[in-house]
């Protein structure tokens, strides 16, 4: 495994990949793994001949109040981890490097960042598709790997792919979770015992919504409400949203008649955590 931190020296070894004739999949991540970043890059491996993973804790996808300066970077731990999984490469760039002194670019995708996450966060995804454009010119991969949990974010970088006619495929896999249903998370070591505890919620609720469906409640409101009611029996736990629309658009639904996706961002004491599950009507399986 090699380990870089110049855009000149991933390119490098790129290219001696592909005068190999090798397929190159790529993982973008922010570092601080976890199974759900190393299931990512196994899927990567089962589809690539070379999997690279980018460990970079991109300023601009975090607001002034965010956590950015908290953000665990481990990258030591996460070598070892991209090593037992047979990562190729990893690309653990400083900040001067992807944003160079006179840097005043951006990429933006429309519509699907405007709602939700783009309420709560407005510059969010405006940082996410500029680094991964950066990152997908840079690699220039045949595939990259994003995880279902971060759906929104899976959709608009879905979307930026797709508007801008860029040569890679995007590949998006399932969300993993602890034993206990909590979805896997670099913040989830942010959470102390008690909060740890009351975070189940999320997982909990996202299950009342399947349970519900599986019995044939086909009502968004419905699902929805029963959603929040679950949300707000937590003490700690205060809801951004909990929606349910449209899986592709993200546009509110009325009726479950096509794939919905119910969408929680949740802050447990200091935590923003978010979670979702999709619903697929049996004539959409």
């Amino acid at each position: 495994m090699t380990l870089v931190h110049t855009i000149s020296e991933v390119r490098s070894c790129i290219a001696a990949a592909r005068r190999e004739g090798k397929s190159i999949g790529l993982v973008p991540t922010m570092g601080a793994l976890h199974e759900g970043h190393l299931t990512l890059v196994r899927r990567a491996r089962e589809q690539c001949d070379f999997v690279a993973v980018s460990i970079f804790v991109n300023p601009t996808q975090f607001g002034p109040s965010e956590d950015f300066t908290k953000y665990p970077r481990t990258l030591e731990a996460d070598s070892d981890m991209c090593r037992e999984v047979g990562v190729d490469l990893i690309f653990a760039p400083n900040a001067q490097e992807m944003y160079p002194e006179g840097f005043d670019a951006c990429v933006e995708v429309g519509g699907l960042t405007q709602m939700l996450e783009g309420e709560f966060r407005p510059t969010h995804f405006r940082g996410v598709t500029t680094v991964c454009a950066k990152l997908f010119n840079i690699f220039q991969p045949t595939r990259a790997y994003f995880g279902r949990k971060d759906y929104q974010q899976l959709q608009v970088i879905t979307k930026m792919v797709r508007d801008l006619d860029m040569p890679l495929e995007i590949v998006p896999v399932d969300i993993v979770r602890e034993s206990d249903g909590l979805a896997l998370s670099s913040r989830n070591r942010y959470l102390s015992a008690d909060e740890r505890s009351a975070a189940l919620i999320l997982s909990r609720s996202i299950d009342a919504a399947r349970c519900a469906f599986r019995s044939g409640e086909r009502s968004a409101a419905a699902i929805q409400s029963l959603v929040r009611s679950r949300l707000n029996s937590e003490p700690l736990a205060k809801t951004d949203y909990a929606v349910v629309v449209d899986a592709e658009t993200l546009l509110p639904i009325e009726a479950i008649d096509r794939p919905a996706v119910v969408l929680l961002a949740v802050r447990i004491g200091a935590t923003r955590l978010i979670d979702n599950t999709i619903l697929l009507p049996p004539q959409s399986v």
